[in-house]
């Protein structure tokens, strides 16, 4: 006879049908009726039944099963079945158990906790089964991202974490000293993007980006991690396909290949499958007539907030894509719509709202390419010119016209997941006077 083969996830338990198999894993729950035990074993990240019968074990192993605890830590031998009732398909006949580590009075028990004591038990809050879901729903949304750009010949950028200036505006920056200067955390690699398409065509960053916004809504974080893709000659219309693609893309995968997270999740898949292209689009004024429609006072101008947001994706069943935002409330390298009408100047800018009132998840724009112009934008916004003189050579040295979006991660996984709070898609949220653990 062999000696059992040792698994260590539950997808490998899934190939191993019919053989003999040993695992460490936790314990998630049990239960017992004296000669029979049901153990519900975490192990790779997913849970699998562990069936013993009291004459099937050893006496020290039984011994070991009645006095093991919620999250104790263990060992199991046993031979692989098929169950089809079961959610991974198999489950294991124990023939053998040990405790390897017996946990006490462990915090997060199966009855109601209120949100402050999980968040500062987040450590542990991660093995819940609802935690642990959004978060493989979150691997997998990365893991399309990289294959999407990946698939399209696109190029990875690392732009920098610490930068000389400001992105988006100077309210809402981590200030840092690099040295005797002053620098910022990353609000995005944007800027750094747009040098390196002049270089490589079509090209993305991915990584932590950082907002000092005094907000607690449960849309916001103060870290969270963002994609964007650059592009090399490719304008607005242009832009928004590619980021229409880009979300039936990562929504089709998630459908694909999170099913069973997304059941434990309990998402109502069928909202998710009704994300097909095209997607409506409408300009920025037309928003604003729907919602002085539904009785929102918002003016011609005005910026949109979560309410102005909800109720504009609410007419639509899949997202809906909003363009030409006025230039007042926009960044500074937005290229302008052309023939504007006077004092109601826009941009060439992107919104894409997600339904179900999860608000912005798209932005992009295409970009300023002539000099002249966006140093005077630069000027408008009071921003240190010195501090751009690197972008300006962009326009200076070949310019080309040139768009891209952002994604924030966080909020895309929050949609969907189904989750309420962004602070559930990320392992450690960082929130308003909020970071520990």
């Amino acid at each position: 006879m062999s000696d059992p083969k040792p698994v260590f996830s539950v997808r490998e338990l899934k190939r191993s049908i019919g053989e003999d198999v040993t695992l460490n894993g936790w314990l998630d729950n049990k239960r017992s009726s004296g000669k029979i035990a049901f153990l519900q074993v975490r192990c790779g990240g997913g849970v699998v039944q562990a069936v013993a019968g009291r004459n099937d074990v050893s006496e020290a192993a039984w011994a070991d099963i009645e006095r093991v605890t919620q999250e104790s830590t263990l060992w199991v031998a046993g031979k692989v079945k098929e169950d089809k009732r079961s959610p991974i398909g198999v489950e294991i006949q124990l023939t053998d158990f040990k405790v390897v580590s017996l946990t006490q009075d462990y915090p997060i028990t199966p009855k109601e906790h209120g949100t402050a004591f999980l968040m500062e038990n987040r450590h542990l809050w991660l093995r819940s089964s609802k935690q642990r879901s959004a978060l493989r729903v979150r691997s997998e949304v990365e893991q399309a991202i990289r294959d999407f750009f990946y698939e399209r010949d696109f190029t990875l950028i690392d732009s920098p974490i610490l930068t000389p200036a400001a992105c988006e505006g100077t309210s809402t920056l981590f200030e840092t000293d690099y040295f005797g200067d002053k620098a910022y955390l990353s609000q995005s690699g944007q800027l750094y993007l747009e040098p390196a398409a002049a270089a490589l065509g079509k090209v993305y960053c991915f990584g932590p980006t950082f907002r000092a916004e005094k907000s607690k809504t449960r849309r916001h974080l103060m870290e969270f991690w963002m994609v964007e893709p650059e592009v090399a000659f490719l304008e607005f219309e242009g832009l928004t396909q590619l980021a229409q693609e880009f979300v039936v893309y990562l929504v089709g995968r998630v459908l694909d290949r999170a099913k069973e997270e997304l059941k434990i999740l309990e998402r109502d898949t069928a909202k998710l499958e009704a994300v097909v292209p095209p997607f409506p689009r409408i300009t920025y004024t037309e928003a604003v007539e729907i919602l002085n429609g539904e009785g929102n006072p918002i003016q011609w101008g005005d910026d949109f907030g979560a309410d102005e947001e909800t109720i504009v994706a609410s007419k639509f069943d899949r997202p809906i894509m909003v363009t030409n935002f006025p230039a007042a409330f926009k960044a500074f390298y937005m290229q302008p719509t052309p023939d504007c009408e006077p004092g109601r100047e826009t941009v060439l800018g992107l919104d894409i709202i997600a339904p179900e009132g999860y608000g912005e998840i798209i932005g992009g724009s295409q970009r300023i390419h002539d000099h002249d112009l966006l140093l005077e934008r630069i000027r408008h916004h009071n921003l240190p010119i010195e501090a751009f003189q690197w972008y300006l050579d962009v326009r200076k040295y070949g310019p080309f016209p040139h768009s891209g979006f952002g994604m924030g991660i966080e909020r895309f996984v929050a949609w969907m997941s189904g989750v309420s709070h962004l602070r559930e898609t990320i392992p450690y949220p960082r929130m308003l006077y909020k970071i520990y653990p």
